[in-house]
């Protein structure tokens, strides 16, 4: 078990421990530290999203990558996957993303990417926990590094990614509304969007360090239903915080998920034989209804646990190209080697260009069950497999619903939720099992909680 990592790097309430300065600081010595090996001068770049705390941190992760000996590159306000990318074109040693994804500006992350652009392995984060324990980081003052920032890397992203769009058509004749949550992509997307030829509309571009997902982005689609609406544009494309996330609305208002553009980029992909053994990986999160409207296309679904890091794993193991979550992760591995929301976005437009019809219509061939998602606030993450009545519970319910839905129970691996998801063909029957399932929840934890 790691004892900091969770699903997507160490993430909590800023200038509370563990996301506190002098913690970045080890983190920054111990990053440095694993991926030092050699003589050369080696470098690890370093970007964040829009929220305050975010130079607070940049500046303790760059004092200590620099006191081992190690030159820091800031590339400032950027996108997840935009690290992913640069890490790799500056053939840096490491990357490091400071954000707390579609969290509140409150909270703060800070994750990893290896010289090859991928999310850390588990063993990686492992040595880093281990690192930090130790706290024995000693270097002579002749070895230390230095910092410095380029100005570049939003040109060298914007420029990558419209390069994964098919040179022969563009976007003109399209109104399209973005929702950048006045998160890390305000500037990268509009700009490479308007670039290929949109009439575009931005919204929740203007970050003021405690605006990011406030109402808005992808955890909101909401906001971005009604414009779409207001503005009578074709299609409306929302981003989370860090830019690693897309939904879209369709023209009609209708939000489209991250099971849906996987689907009919899926479909696409397919048709083209550009789907690789005609399968795609989701996590256990995915809609059954999906999975099954899939499987009528002759599309096969793999599923892993929630996490991108996990989807790719699979994608990895069984050399598939498409893969991805409901909530919009969703990784083209043709393209880039994490959950990338801007090319996301552009392939699903191509296939909109490419087929020459409104998304609403595109869409039609998946269908899925209801589904409903509780997230439940815990003081503390009691470990399931240790609330006996719950499980018993939950296997009763899974008995009733045989074949017709689903039930899944987990935490969360960025939050302090207990997250209860029900999938079933009727409405009434998710609502009683996720009250009944929330209830004997509460009441166990808390009991488990009093006995310590």
């Amino acid at each position: 078990m790691r004892k900091y990592f969770g699903t997507d790097g160490i993430r909590g309430r800023a200038n509370v421990f563990p996301m506190v300065s002098d913690f970045a600081l080890k983190l920054g010595k111990a990053i440095a530290t694993i991926y030092k090996n050699g003589r050369k001068r080696h470098k690890i770049v370093i970007g964040k999203d829009t929220r305050i705390s975010g130079y607070m941190f940049e500046n303790a992760i760059v004092s200590g990558i620099c006191s081992v000996g190690v030159d820091a590159i800031l590339l400032g306000v950027l996108p997840t996957p935009a690290i992913a990318f640069i890490t790799k074109s500056l053939r840096a040693d490491a990357g490091v993303v400071i954000s707390a994804s579609h969290n509140p500006y409150y909270d703060n992350g800070i994750k990893f990417f290896d010289p090859n652009g991928y999310k850390l392995s588990d063993d990686i984060e492992k040595k880093i926990e281990s690192l930090i324990e130790k706290d024995d980081f000693d270097v002579s003052p002749t070895n230390i590094g230095k910092a410095y920032r380029i100005e570049t890397a939003i040109g060298r992203y914007v420029e990558y990614v419209k390069a994964t769009f098919d040179k022969d058509i563009d976007l003109k004749g399209l109104k399209i509304v973005i929702d950048c949550a006045n998160g890390a992509t305000y500037k990268v997307a509009p700009m490479a969007i308007s670039e290929l030829g949109a009439d575009v509309i931005v919204i929740n571009d203007k970050p003021n360090g405690f605006n990011i997902n406030d109402g808005c982005g992808a955890v909101n689609p909401e906001t971005l239903s009604g414009e779409v609406i207001k503005n009578n544009a074709d299609v409306g494309i929302s981003f989370d915080g860090d830019g690693d996330r897309v939904i879209f609305v369709d023209e009609k208002g209708e939000i489209v998920d991250g099971d849906f553009i996987m689907g009919i980029c899926a479909d696409y992909m397919n048709e083209k034989g550009l789907l690789n053994y005609s399968t795609i990986v989701a996590t256990v999160m995915s809609n059954l209804g999906f999975e099954n409207s899939l499987r009528r296309k002759g599309i096969s679904l793999v599923r892993s646990q929630v996490g991108d890091r996990y989807v790719l794993d699979e994608m990895l193991k069984g050399k598939y190209n498409l893969g991805g979550e409901q909530s919009g992760h969703i990784i083209f591995s043709d393209f880039n080697t994490t959950g990338d929301g801007l090319i996301s976005a552009l392939q699903l437009l191509k296939v909109m260009v490419r087929k020459d019809k409104p998304l609403s219509e595109i869409k039609r061939f998946i269908e899925v069950y209801p589904q409903k998602l509780k997230n439940l606030p815990v003081d503390e993450k009691v470990p399931l497999e240790k609330l006996k009545g719950l499980n018993k519970l939950i296997s009763e319910l899974e008995n009733e619903l045989k074949d017709d839905g689903r039930i899944l129970v987990r935490y969360s691996g960025t939050e302090n939720k207990l997250r209860i998801m029900v999938e079933a063909t009727n409405e009434e029957i998710i609502d009683k099992y996720i009250e009944l399932i929330a209830e004997k929840a509460i009441a166990e934890i808390a009991s488990k909680r009093s006995n310590l």
